[in-house]
C-alpha cells in the first residue's frame, strides 16, 4: 500500500478520478412562473413535487418558455396548467439562475419571476409534473418553499404588496391592477 495514499498501488480515489474522460454537454434552459396572490393578498398558491428520494418538496408554479411567448405568457400558462389558477401578471419579480446536472448534460438555468393575483379557476393536481397544490398564508411561505431563492422573492413581494397596498379605493402605484378588477 502507498503510504502517501492509503489505497493498494497509489489508487487515486474522489471525483477527479471518476469524472476523467466523460465531458458533460452544457446546455442553457429558461423557464417563467411566479407568485399567485389571492384577491385579499393573503394566501398564495405553490406546487408539491417528489423528488428523487421521494420527499414532497414545495415550490411556485414555473416551466419552459414555449416558441414565440413572452416570459410574462408563460408564467401565466404554466401557472394554470400547474395549479388550475388563471393569473395576471402584475409585475416582475426578479430571476433565478442555477447550475444542474440531469441526463448527461450540464444545465445553466434562468427562471424568470412573476407576481401575479389569482383571477379564477379551482386549485388543480391534474399537471403530471405536480404531486400537490395548496393555497398556503402569505406568512407561512417562508416555512414551505424548500428553495431559499424562491423564498427571498416571496419576501420581496410582501414587501411590494405591503407597500403598494390600496388606500381608500386608490390604485396601487407602481402595480397594475388587473382589467375589470377594482381594488
Amino acid at each position: 500500500m502507498s503510504p502517501s495514499s492509503g489505497r493498494p498501488g497509489g489508487a487515486r480515489s474522489g471525483r477527479r478520478g471518476r469524472r476523467r474522460g466523460r465531458r458533460l454537454t452544457t446546455v442553457d434552459e429558461t423557464s417563467a412562473g411566479g407568485l399567485v396572490v389571492d384577491s385579499d393578498q393573503a394566501n398564495a398558491v405553490i406546487i408539491g413535487r417528489l423528488d428523487r428520494k421521494g420527499r414532497l418538496l414545495w415550490s411556485l408554479p414555473k416551466g419552459h418558455i414555449e416558441a414565440g411567448e413572452t416570459p410574462e405568457q408563460t408564467a401565466v400558462r404554466e401557472v394554470k396548467e400547474e395549479t388550475g389558477i388563471t393569473g395576471e401578471v402584475l409585475r416582475s419579480l426578479g430571476s433565478i439562475d442555477y447550475w444542474f446536472v440531469a441526463e448527461n448534460r450540464r444545465v445553466h438555468k434562468t427562471v424568470h419571476h412573476y407576481l401575479l393575483v389569482a383571477l379564477s379557476g379551482e386549485l388543480s393536481d391534474e399537471d403530471t409534473e405536480v404531486t400537490e397544490v395548496a393555497w398556503v398564508a402569505l406568512d407561512d411561505l417562508d416555512d414551505r418553499l424548500a428553495y431559499a431563492d424562491e423564498r427571498r422573492l416571496v419576501r420581496k413581494a410582501m414587501q411590494l404588496l405591503s407597500e403598494h397596498a390600496p388606500h381608500d379605493g386608490d390604485v396601487p402605484d407602481g402595480l397594475d391592477v388587473p382589467k375589470g378588477r377594482q381594488p
